[in-house]
Parts: structure tokens; sequence; C-alpha cells
């Protein structure tokens, strides 16, 4: 079972989920997260984190938030991930209840294998002209990793929502 309460997935879901889609959407597109995406993702949780947790645990995401946004910033500059892949995994952060983060390992390398398949499968088939000006059908050596990142977050709080 998660450690995620299950009423605190059901009030965040309806407002991640449009989040997480425009990111993978966008990074696919043109191989940029948004400002606008990660700010969101980080106002939602800062809006209605105090009405679904206790002021200490609603303090410890946000310091979580903050450690993981500066551990980003580092990987960026050592060229590890993109900032736009740093931004969005530190707003991710606080909606991950730390009991679960075994779980959501697992779950994220699952995803990023799925959705690297699925990538490449598109990009080498007629798929990929359903999308034919995608920028991320061009970057060789580059992946997307707002489309994993998203459907990870989608997908734990779906699992948090519905189990």
């Amino acid at each position: 079972m998660l450690a995620l309460p299950q009423m605190v997935a059901l009030v965040f879901l309806p407002f991640v989920l449009p989040i997480c889609a425009h990111a993978a959407w966008t990074d696919l597109r043109a191989m940029r997260i948004s400002n606008y995406a990660v700010l969101a993702l980080a106002a939602v949780f800062i809006l209605l984190g105090p009405f679904l947790y206790p002021l200490e645990t609603y303090g410890w995401r946000l310091l979580t938030l903050a450690v993981v946004l500066v551990v980003g910033i580092v990987a960026n500059a050592m060229r590890l991930l993109g900032a736009g892949d740093a931004k969005f995994i530190a707003a991710a952060a606080p909606y991950i209840d730390p009991a679960d983060l075994r779980l959501l390992i697992a779950m994220s390398a699952a995803i990023l294998l799925a959705a690297f398949a699925s990538h490449r499968i598109a990009q080498r088939t007629p798929l990929r002209n359903l999308a034919p000006d995608w920028e991320s059908w061009q970057r060789q050596g580059d992946f997307p990793m707002g489309f994993p990142l998203g459907a990870t977050l989608a997908g734990y709080l779906l699992l948090g929502a519905f189990t």
C-alpha cells in the first residue's frame, strides 16, 4: 500500500494531471518544459498543501522542494539533466510521500523504459507522421524526460487515488 493518503491524491489529481500532460507534450514537441508548467505544479502544492497536511509535514515537503531544486541546479550545471527536468523534479518532489520512495523509483524506472521504447519506436515508424515537426524526433542523443517525469507523477497520484 501507498503511504500517500487517498484523499490527498484525489484532491491533487485534477490539478496535477493536466500539468503533467502539458509538460510531457511540450517536451516531446519542443524539448522544453515550460516554466509555467513548473510554477503551476509548485503553486498547486503551495496553495492546497496547507489544507491537506499538518503544518509540520507541509513545511518539510516545501523544504524538500528547495533541496531538490538545489541538487537539480547542480546536476544541470554538470550537464547531467536539463534545466526544465531539474525544475520539474523539484516541483514534483513535495507530492511524493517519503515512505513511497522505493516504489516511486521502481515505478519511474519502468515508466522511463516504456517511454524511451515507445518514443524510439514511434520515431522510426509511420506514427512519426502524426507529429512530424516534433523537436524530439530531430535531436539525436537527447530524450524528452518530461514525458516519463510527467507520467511518473501522474501515475503515482493515480495509484494513490484508486488503491
